[in-house]
């Protein structure tokens, strides 16, 4: 069996002139996929249990999404904004507000994830402008939250690893704790007591800001690549809601990853029982069949630009693709049509059971966690201690080979606890999977950590001293 690594040179001999996001090894050469599986060139299939990075929510070549596209490029493909809208743009923002939370009337369509969260944080700094308040410059976020690559982005994110080298050029901003129950709530404490000491450390954070300086506090509801399906302790976002609103600060949900029926709902927040002013979403918008984003944004912010300067001061070239928004469109019928919501809360919850049968015994399994079909594996060097494996072991990445070699993708990622320490898996299969899938999922996932841990040295296991709260 030929083994797949993962860098610059294409499967075969030639040379790839693609600055891949590895530089050495050899990436397949994906040339089709059909359900929840890729195939190469070769013949080999893999089953797609992460979506690459949550995306394919549809699984591959859904022919109603394919029809769409083809639809829409032979009406007009392309349109520059500041001269036209377009029906299919229309629609698609009606189907999304008419779903989303309560308050969200208007959306703004872009390229993917990344470009939502910078058009999000300019929403929320002109939105204080609009209304006479320009000392507000400051953000506060999370640590080991994930916003996306840009700039920006970063500046918010509390991902370390991701923000390291770029650090010198991002702006600044305020970073409170994650909603990390597994590592964070103390001994004795109630997940609702755990919720209110985090709500009171961020109104502490806004305080020592100076409440008029902070714009807004953004969040995941449930965390994705960068602490693995990790979804907040009841309480803990009405606690927030009510945090914000006292100052007066925007609160700024990213749903790009946990959004669109990931978690069983279309807005990850519906099961946190909080509205949002702004909330972005990507990734399952469109399937990854083509790529959009979208800032959803309030009647409130809305109104502060129509009543005040009469336009939002940003834009890309590609807003509003039509294309783009003819897939999307097609996604969320498809999504209706089909009742997969409630596919991904039925097959979420067999994965969650699976998933606890075949690990929940593991010495290397600390935690299993998620909602619906986004769920997270961390992994450990002792259960009883929580000690994580040594970052030089790149466990993670283990993990991901073993189960790639096995016809498996999932999504392993390293510096869980603190950028550094700490690895975790992440699943994230297509709405559409069945029982069978479930199976093979966990499964083939088994066989990976355990191959994986199996190659790891004891002494690299004990190598960091326990973490407790």
């Amino acid at each position: 069996m030929r083994r797949h690594g993962f860098g610059a040179m294409t499967a075969g001999s030639r040379m790839s002139r693609i600055l891949h996001r590895q530089t050495r090894g050899t990436y397949p050469r994906v040339v089709s996929g059909e359900g929840p599986y890729l195939a190469d060139d070769t013949g080999r299939r893999w089953l797609d249990a992460c979506g690459g990075a949550a995306v394919s929510c549809l699984g591959h070549g859904h022919p109603a999404i394919v029809a769409a596209i083809e639809a829409q490029a032979r009406r007009v493909a392309y349109a520059h904004t500041s001269f036209f809208t377009t029906d299919v743009a229309e629609a698609l923002a009606d189907t999304l507000v008419a779903a989303a939370p309560e308050g969200i009337s208007h959306a703004y369509f872009v390229s993917g994830g990344s470009e939502a969260m910078e058009a999000a944080l300019k929403m929320a700094r002109q939105y204080h402008l609009e209304r006479g308040e320009p000392g507000r410059t400051l953000f506060v976020a999370r640590r080991q939250s994930y916003h996306g690559n840009t700039l920006g982005a970063l500046s918010v994110g509390g991902n370390m690893w991701r923000r390291e080298p770029f650090a010198p050029l991002l702006a600044p901003a305020l970073h409170v704790s994650p909603c990390y129950a597994y590592r964070d709530q103390r001994d004795g404490e109630t997940p609702e007591a755990y919720g209110e000491r985090l709500a009171a450390e961020l109104d502490a954070a806004i305080v020592a800001a100076g409440p008029k300086r902070v714009i807004g506090f953004v969040a995941e509801p449930v965390v994705g690549a960068t602490l693995g399906a990790v979804p907040a302790v009841p309480g803990y976002f009405r606690r927030v809601r009510e945090v914000c609103d006292r100052h007066g600060v925007l609160l700024i949900l990213d749903e790009v990853m946990c959004g669109m029926g990931r978690t069983g709902t279309l807005y990850a927040c519906e099961q946190d029982g909080v509205s949002p002013d702004i909330v972005t979403i990507a990734k399952g918008l469109g399937a990854g069949y083509q790529p959009i984003g979208a800032a959803l944004l309030s009647r409130r912010v809305f109104d502060a630009f129509a009543e005040g300067s009469g336009f939002f001061q940003h834009g890309h070239t590609y807003l509003g693709h039509a294309i783009a928004c003819a897939a999307a469109l097609a996604v969320q019928k498809v999504i209706a049509e089909e009742g997969l919501l409630a596919q991904v809360r039925e097959m979420g919850a067999l994965l969650d059971r699976e998933l606890r049968r075949a690990l929940d015994g593991h010495p290397h399994v600390g935690d299993i966690r998620g909602r619906g079909l986004f769920r997270g594996v961390e992994l450990v060097a002792d259960r009883a201690t929580k000690a994580p494996f040594d970052p030089s072991a790149k466990l993670n990445a283990k993990v991901k080979q073993a189960a790639f070699d096995a016809g498996l993708m999932c999504y392993p990622m390293g510096g869980t606890i603190d950028g550094r320490r700490g690895d975790h898996v992440l699943l994230a299969p297509p709405y559409t999977i069945d029982a069978s899938h479930v199976d093979a999922i966990v499964g083939g996932l088994k066989a990976a950590i355990d191959a994986a841990t199996a190659s790891v040295s004891a002494p690299r296991r004990a190598a960091d001293a326990p973490l407790r709260a």
